[in-house]
């Protein structure tokens, strides 16, 4: 028996490679296919099902493209209705691979359908349990992808009833593979690590800890942030069906001149600066939201830009594809092409950003300027800048609205990644005097700024 788990840092998210025999099965795979397929060759063996927990809501899944390149069969749990051919499994059903057993445990709550799925091995012993979003290390799925459907209390409590009935009764050294890991907002707060135990779970997790299904309830459902608009899209193509990523990819890698990139720029396209925040501030295109391929890309699209809005992007020479590709794992497909040599080739005057160290913030403070943290609640909770305003870059730009835009505002997150985001949105809106600070909030602790700790709603 071999087991792999391979996961993407910039979405958070687990797949699993399993194999017995020469037999495999690949669960929750990301939109590209070949690493998947490249590991089963490597390995000699031939993937025979492809297992799916659920509708993902936060990246399209390459369940289709997958089982269509290997002729594997597509494996959701019950309750799941597709466009497309697939094995609703019953509730404890089981597959067969190579010499150990799969089985499905439906576990409503997160979604209707959402399926854990329980390894038994060599020996028949209950071995490891794949959940999913149902059971996170240290977090739960969140119950509120249904709104219109069903509420996000009843989706709640047949929440507390799966874990109760099918994850709390396995035995404390199976181990626990979930979903997604920290920084997924599939969760509230998911723990650091990305695999667990069943014992340990049930000591730490607090979701595991509640006594009647009404304090679970409440638990679970405060607090929770809105899921960012593309959820529900990602879920309906994940239902519905896809283009194969080698169609989107060919449509969407177009290099564009200049004229080109201002033509599509003036038809309404959004222009997209993939690079590091570093080499934004000190030269961009105007009007260019800054959002780094060297953090969590795709969720910050998914968070801040409507995914039926069409893209340009500026990328640096040789990061074109991965940005194209990284932007389809979550569903963004309306790529017009990107800038041909990048910012370089850009005739006209660049825009900069001014940054400035933590140690001359109260420069600038006593000069008038506001300081704007934009990190998540959990983390302004945490402790923040007593002098500091919250407005969390996820909220905007609905939040800005009581903002002076003839006041200057020092901007700050945690590290600098999200505060380059915070400025270039809010230039686009007409911001003009805005400042960075590099490092962010760590920066500023460690230059011995005062900070508070208070609690903040959700």
């Amino acid at each position: 028996m071999y087991i792999e788990q391979l996961y993407t840092n910039c979405l958070a998210e687990a797949a699993y490679y399993i194999e017995s025999e020469g037999e495999a099965v690949i669960i929750d795979p990301l939109r590209e296919t070949e690493p998947y397929i490249a590991l089963a060759k490597k390995r000699n063996s031939k993937i025979r099902y492809v297992f799916e927990t659920h509708f993902h809501a936060d990246f399209v899944s390459g369940h289709i493209d997958l089982a269509r390149e290997v002729d594997a069969t597509i494996v959701y749990g019950p309750k799941a209705e597709t466009a497309y051919n697939i094995h609703s499994a019953s509730d404890g059903e089981e597959f067969k691979v190579g010499k150990i057993t799969l089985r499905v445990l439906h576990t409503p709550g997160h979604t209707p359908e959402s399926s854990c799925f329980l390894l038994i091995d060599e020996n028949g012993n209950d071995y490891a349990v794949f959940t999913g979003d149902t059971l996170f290390v240290g977090d739960v799925g969140r119950p509120d992808l249904l709104d219109g459907v069903m509420s996000r209390e009843e989706l709640a409590g047949m929440l507390y009833d799966s874990l109760n009935k099918k994850i709390k009764t396995l035995a404390d050294d199976v181990i626990v593979y979930p979903g997604h890991g920290p920084g997924s907002s599939c969760g509230k707060n998911i723990g650091k690590e990305t695999y667990s135990t069943i014992g340990v779970q049930k000591k730490f997790n607090y979701a595991l800890k509640s006594r009647t299904k009404e304090e679970f309830i409440e638990q679970v459902t405060d607090g929770i942030l809105p899921p960012p608009s593309y959820f529900f899209e990602d879920a309906r193509i994940n239902k519905q069906g896809y283009d194969s990523i080698e169609s989107v990819m060919k449509s969407n890698n177009n290099p564009l001149s200049v004229q080109e990139f201002k033509d599509a720029v003036a038809k309404g396209a959004l222009i997209l600066d993939t690079r590091n925040p570093d080499d934004f501030e000190i030269g961009f295109v105007e009007d260019s939201l800054n959002i780094g391929l060297n953090g969590q890309y795709a969720v910050w699209v998914g968070t801040l830009i409507d995914i039926k809005k069409p893209l340009v992007l500026v990328a640096d020479p040789g990061k074109e594809e991965e940005a194209i590709l990284r932007l389809a794992r979550v569903g963004y497909e309306n790529v017009v092409g990107y800038l041909k040599g990048g910012v370089s080739a850009w005739p006209e005057k660049l825009q900069t950003v001014k940054s400035i160290a933590a140690e001359d913030m109260k420069e600038q403070m006593n000069a008038g300027a506001e300081v704007l943290d934009v990190r998540k609640p959990g983390e302004w909770s945490s402790g923040h800048l007593e002098e500091a305003k919250f407005y969390p870059l996820a909220n905007m730009p609905s939040n800005l609205n009581d903002l002076d835009k003839s006041t200057t505002y020092v901007v700050h997150c945690g590290g600098g990644y999200r505060s380059m985001m915070a400025i270039s949105l809010m230039r686009k809106l007409g911001f003009t005097k805005l400042i960075n600070v590099y490092g962010g909030f760590g920066a500023m602790v460690n230059a011995g700024m005062k900070v508070v700790s208070e609690s903040v709603a959700a």
